[in-house]
């Protein structure tokens, strides 16, 4: 990878009101051409990225050291929502196929980056709602029924809420047991939601209104501020994107992060579309994409 920009003095001369994090420099991954590249996800220790399409079309992960490839599907859906467990090991993804009356079914596969060996998780659906992965467990909320899958051959065990989308509405699912949550009402749209790593916060999207925060009995909510594809950093830390576009392309888009607390920051500048970040939980790296299929890494002090 090579240096695209100086460390940012102090960490501050991109801040908004306050410094949210303390960005040392931002890097260019050496991916191989291909315009269609987009991140997917970035795993937990920061040593590797997920990388898809921009149509979410099959899955390869990405060594940021090595800078080897790895193909691990070629499925269509499997960029949309992969998850990578928090040993590093596991991936887990989704593969679409269409029926011959043209209807999508949804399968959730697990890939073993080790034994390099595929699982099928749950079978082709038309309502699968969501999942996380939680130990050796894939947590999935299928038809509102929530099904915990083991990987690798061990003890499925569920231990934390799932969310899930239904019908542009918030459910959660706990004790087995799914309702309604969309804290904001029932007459907006949710997405981009998900539980915070000590699993006691809820970060999720309100459609045309922002970015939010609030606990599991939907109380004590707090707006964030108005950006998209938030992203948990941290349990106190949201990231995401601020995009602008002239209703065709977008044209311009920044990475922010904003704490619970009120501050904002602003972590790169106007010399890139940076767009979709990740972080990872242990690396202390945020990584994005832009629309030309480059990919960046923020590294964090």
């Amino acid at each position: 990878m090579r240096k695209v920009l100086l460390a940012f003095a102090l960490g501050l001369s991109l801040s908004g009101f306050a410094q949210v994090l303390k960005v040392g420099t931002i890097e260019k991954v050496a991916l191989p051409e291909n315009p269609m590249n987009q991140v997917a996800a970035i795993s937990p220790q920061g040593d590797f990225i997920l990388v898809s399409t921009n149509t979410n079309q099959g899955l390869t992960k990405f060594d940021l050291t090595t800078h080897e490839s790895t193909r691990i599907t070629d499925a269509a859906g499997a960029g949309f929502d992969a998850m990578i467990s928090a040993d590093g090991r596991h991936v887990v993804y989704r593969e679409n196929n269409y029926t011959d009356r043209h209807l999508r079914m949804v399968s959730l596969k697990s890939h073993d980056l080790v034994s390099h060996k595929a699982e099928l998780l749950v079978e082709p659906t038309r309502d699968l709602q969501g999942y996380e992965i939680q130990g050796a467990t894939a947590a999935v909320v299928d038809g509102g029924k929530l099904r915990a899958r083991a990987m690798g051959g061990g003890t499925a065990q569920v231990t934390r809420p799932v969310l899930s989308i239904k019908n542009r509405q918030l459910m959660i699912t706990e004790n087995g047991e799914t309702r309604l949550f969309s804290p904001n009402g029932t007459n907006t749209s949710y997405v981009w939601a998900s539980l915070s790593p000590d699993g006691t916060k809820v970060v999720y999207y309100v459609a045309a209104n922002g970015t939010y925060v609030c606990d599991l009995n939907g109380q004590n909510r707090v707006k964030v501020g108005t950006m998209r594809a938030p992203q948990w950093y941290g349990n106190n830390v949201i990231i995401g994107m601020m995009d602008q576009d002239d209703g065709e392309f977008i044209y311009a888009s920044t990475i922010v992060a904003a704490d619970l607390k009120g501050n904002s920051q602003t972590l790169t500048g106007d010399d890139v579309v940076a767009m979709y970040p990740y972080g990872s939980a242990d690396g202390h790296k945020i990584v994005f994409s832009t629309p030309a299929g480059e990919a960046y890494i923020i590294n964090l002090k």
